[in-house]
């Protein structure tokens, strides 16, 4: 019996090339997405062993929808060598006003609650195994706040903390826990950018960089690694050099309309 990854957002971007490496290092695979149609039709489409792959309907915004996901997959392919947690949404947020809000909670409840409701179904029977991999997709726009992108920049940060939490959870029992913070990924929301976006990687370039990161071991890995140097130098700036550096940066898309999309993956 083959190695198999749980992987979410599986239907585009990051998700569906993580989705084709995976397959072709010799995972099969079980695909979560809330268009199941869509995804079985990619499979298809790239001539993956209809016996390989399995696509499961989820969102992961609702923790009973993708526990369930998890709970299917356990009993029809079995338990999990690797679990990639993919799924996130990006959105401009304004506190200011009062219908952000519930855009906040939605960011928060798609990319970080839904991160811990991924890998949930899979820990006790992992630690029950001895092993397996939980991978949580954070970003670079985790390390430091960016000017309209609360929300997102604080799902990331959270991230990025939670799995570090895990990480020190479950290494006794034999799991690895593994982030990846991404920079800038080529996809359809980076294209609508005005502004230079250093280090932008294709999404099948970022998946073969962070396949191999998975599989020699690391334990935390921004991808590509100069973004984390860059990362590292906004994080030790003081505050008002920050502040003065990134004044006037033009704000993400609010939910709706609203300044230009500035989407770190």
């Amino acid at each position: 019996m083959g190695r198999l990854a749980f992987i979410t957002g599986a239907s585009s971007g990051i998700g569906q090339a993580l989705a084709l490496r995976c397959y072709h290092a010799g995972y099969d695979l079980a695909l979560v997405a809330r268009r199941t149609e869509a995804m079985a039709d990619w499979a298809r489409g790239q001539g993956l062993q209809a016996a390989r792959w399995r696509v499961y309907g989820a969102d992961v915004a609702q923790v009973d929808s993708i526990v369930a996901a998890g709970q299917a997959c356990l009993a029809e392919q079995g338990l999990p060598d690797l679990v990639i947690a993919n799924a996130g949404i990006s959105v401009g947020v304004d506190t200011a006003l009062r219908e952000d809000l519930p855009v906040i909670a939605e960011v928060l409840a798609t990319n970080t609650l839904g991160l811990a409701a991924t890998f949930h179904p899979f820990i006790a029977p992992m630690v029950a195994r001895g092993s397996g991999r939980l991978v949580g997709i954070g970003s670079v726009a985790g390390i430091r706040g960016l000017p309209g992108h609360a929300a997102y920049c604080a799902s990331k940060a959270a991230v990025i903390s939670y799995c570090e939490s895990l990480r020190g959870e479950l290494r006794a029992a034999g799991l690895r826990v593994v982030t990846l913070c991404p920079g800038y990924i080529d996809t359809p929301l980076t294209r609508q950018n005005r502004y230079r976006m250093p280090f932008l990687m294709t999404p099948a370039d970022f998946a073969a960089r962070a396949l191999k990161a998975i599989e020699a071991g690391a334990s935390y890995r921004v991808i590509p690694w100069p973004m984390g140097v860059v990362a590292k130098l906004l994080r030790l700036l003081p505050n008002p050099l920050f502040d003065r550096l990134l004044a006037g940066r033009p704000r993400k898309h609010r939910q709706g309309g609203g300044a230009a999309s500035a989407d770190l993956s």
